[in-house]
């Protein structure tokens, strides 16, 4: 299977394109984007030299499956997938904010306890409590939605002393975000999983809240599974994660934490296999559904006739 690492569409009626760490973002028209989920990883926010087959359709396929499941709390961008890596839907002013919500003290939540903090972005974290240990009530932990480099930890106070939203509209993403991941926690729990962390992004269309981007995905959100849950919270022992943590831990195993003058190391094609049946794992146990990726040989133009055949009966 040909990963697809790089995109260069140029689709009836394009007027923009927007390359992103994973989704290829092309504008047609003046409201209708089309998005390209390339076979990209992405950790410590540096993409990764190689890509991983099947990665793109997995995400796309999840983040499918969860937007429709969602569309009674709030609207989304999603119009139609005519190929199993692509999504076409409405565009959407964005509001440059990550609306992060943790139900559990794991992974930079943790780092940052463990490093003695007991808040972050302005949420209050318990003393007493252990890796992996549930919050008392989910909190948020918004980022900045950086053009380039790094997002960053904002507090809502920050928020909105810089102007980044109204009060009233943080009020409507913070009640939609907790409405959101109350949702995916009982999806997860249906397949027997945790929502463990996870993010969503929004955008204004007409004036309108809209959920876009992709939700509940390995790369956007983690998973743990629920059975022995408890049993190994309380020996102390790891939790059996589904999400793409064992990558970040493969790569700083190898020393790289995408810090300046730090190189990604080479992924041999065996850990490309195992990164590719992890992610497609993780698309059956979420989704329920079985995987049935399309292996053809040049999905470039497997895309581009898709994508076009869907504009001719569709954008008018």
């Amino acid at each position: 299977m040909k990963a697809i690492r790089n995109t260069d569409f140029q689709f009836s009626g394009q007027t923009n394109a927007y390359f992103g760490k994973v989704r290829d973002m092309y504008t047609i028209g003046d409201d209708l984007m089309v998005a390209v989920v390339s076979d990209r990883i992405s950790a410590f926010d540096v993409v990764m030299p190689r890509g991983i087959p099947f990665k793109g359709q997995v995400l796309n396929g999840v983040a499918s499956h969860f937007l429709d499941a969602v569309t009674d709390i709030v609207p989304t961008w999603k119009l139609a997938t005519p190929d199993p890596n692509v999504t076409v839907g409405h565009k959407c002013e964005p509001i440059r904010l990550e609306m992060v919500i943790r139900g559990y003290l794991t992974g930079h939540a943790w780092r940052q306890y463990k490093a003695g903090h007991r808040e972050l972005c302005g949420a209050a974290m318990p003393e007493g409590m252990k890796e992996h240990d549930r919050f008392p009530e989910p909190i948020i932990t918004p980022a900045t939605k950086a053009e380039e480099g790094h997002d960053e930890d904002i507090a809502p106070a920050d928020i909105l002393a810089r102007g980044i939203v109204s009060p009233e509209m943080w009020a409507e993403l913070e009640r939609v975000t907790r409405a959101l991941y109350k949702r995916g926690t009982e999806l997860a729990a249906e397949q027997g999983l945790i929502l463990v962390d996870t993010k969503y992004e929004f955008g204004l269309r007409n004036g309108v809240l809209t959920l876009i981007d992709e939700i509940h995905t390995p790369d956007s959100s983690r998973y743990f599974y629920a059975e022995g849950y408890e049993r190994r919270q309380a020996a102390g022992e790891p939790q059996k994660q589904l999400s793409k943590e064992f990558v970040r831990e493969w790569l700083m195993a190898h020393n790289f934490m995408g810090k300046d003058g730090q190189t990604p190391p080479h992924m041999d094609d065996d850990f490309l296999d195992t990164v590719t049946q992890r992610y497609v794992e993780l698309y059956e146990k979420v989704t329920g559904k079985d995987f049935r990726g399309d292996d053809h040989p040049d999905p470039h133009s497997r895309v581009a006739e898709a994508v076009e055949t869907w504009l001719r009966e569709n954008a008018h």
